[in-house]
């Protein structure tokens, strides 16, 4: 995989947006932005959207919904990269934010669920009937572990609802190219999830035990972040420590695909023939671009 640096210097850049122009616009997780790249490498912050921006994506109103994580994430000042720590003893919880790309507006759309406030909204992904599913990945601090779930919303901002509560780290969202599969990486367990849906926004009743089907466990210690998923139905999710991209087919078998940083955060596709891929590298703040094998699938609501 040949690897092209179209950007430099992004303070723990995440959820990249493919853009029709050919620009990327993607989240500054540390520098809380959301920001456009340019095909030439130029910077443009958008907005200031405080607290943790962690996953972006379009909506059906042509706005870009932000899933933030009200700073669940700390940095070790003492590393020279962008090295995540420890939540803050001061975080109180995240929420979901939608920026208007013609007004400049930016509001807060959804911080609790049924009367729970949200803990560190993670990641989202629109589907064709215009609601999305997003993932709250909790945090970690010295007591221990705060869990997350998978919830679903409506862009008008009257319905929220969870999918699966109670889960240990769900981390990237993605859709099947049918959208009758919910895909979840799950950082912490190194395992991608697959959830059957009955009708938007509505999951089947899981296995016994589990709260979904296990697609596949890497082995060792390979933590998974964000996804995108190919035409073709393949998951590629975003690999820490193992840095790279891991490809799943949904029968659970995987192939792996290095890139120079251990803390590779996610994937998107673009271009006309969809096999252009960017790539956020986060400990190194680096965008990368590369061609794909195969085209990816075009999101729902993607310009």
């Amino acid at each position: 995989m040949n690897l092209e640096t179209v950007a430099e210097g992004l303070q723990s850049p995440e959820g990249p947006i493919a853009m029709a122009d050919g620009s990327v616009v993607l989240v500054e997780i540390r520098r809380k932005t959301l920001t456009r790249i340019t095909p030439d490498g130029r910077q443009e912050i958008l907005v200031h959207t405080g607290g943790g921006p962690n996953g972006a994506a379009i909506g059906p109103d042509g706005a870009i919904w932000i899933a933030n994580n009200g700073g669940a994430i700390g940095w070790d000042d003492d590393y020279s990269q962008n090295m995540p720590h420890w939540t803050p003893p001061d975080h109180v919880g995240g929420y979901i934010q939608r920026f208007d790309l013609q007004t400049g507006d930016l509001t807060t759309v959804y911080e609790s669920c049924q009367g729970r406030p949200l803990v560190a909204p993670n990641d989202l992904v629109f589907d064709d009937a215009g609601g999305f599913w997003f993932s709250d990945h909790g945090t970690s601090g010295r007591e221990g572990r705060r869990h997350g779930g998978v919830y679903y919303a409506t862009a008008d901002g009257t319905r929220i609802v969870p999918g699966r509560r109670y889960m240990l780290s769900p981390n990237g969202v993605g859709l099947s190219p049918d959208q009758k599969t919910l895909y979840v990486a799950d950082t912490y367990l190194n395992r991608l999830w697959a959830f059957d849906m009955t009708e938007p926004g509505r999951l089947a009743l899981p296995p016994r035990y589990l709260p979904g089907r296990i697609v596949c466990n890497l082995p060792g210690h390979q933590p998974l972040d964000s996804l995108a998923v190919e035409a073709g139905g393949k998951i590629c999710v975003a690999t820490l420590f193992n840095g790279g991209i891991t490809i799943f087919d949904p029968d659970g078998s995987n192939e792996h695909l290095p890139v120079p940083d251990l803390f590779c955060t996610n994937i998107c596709f673009g271009g006309p023939d969809m096999r252009d891929a960017w790539i956020t590298a986060s400990l190194t703040g680096k965008l990368y671009k590369t061609r794909w094998p195969r085209p990816g699938l075009r999101l729902n609501f993607q310009n």
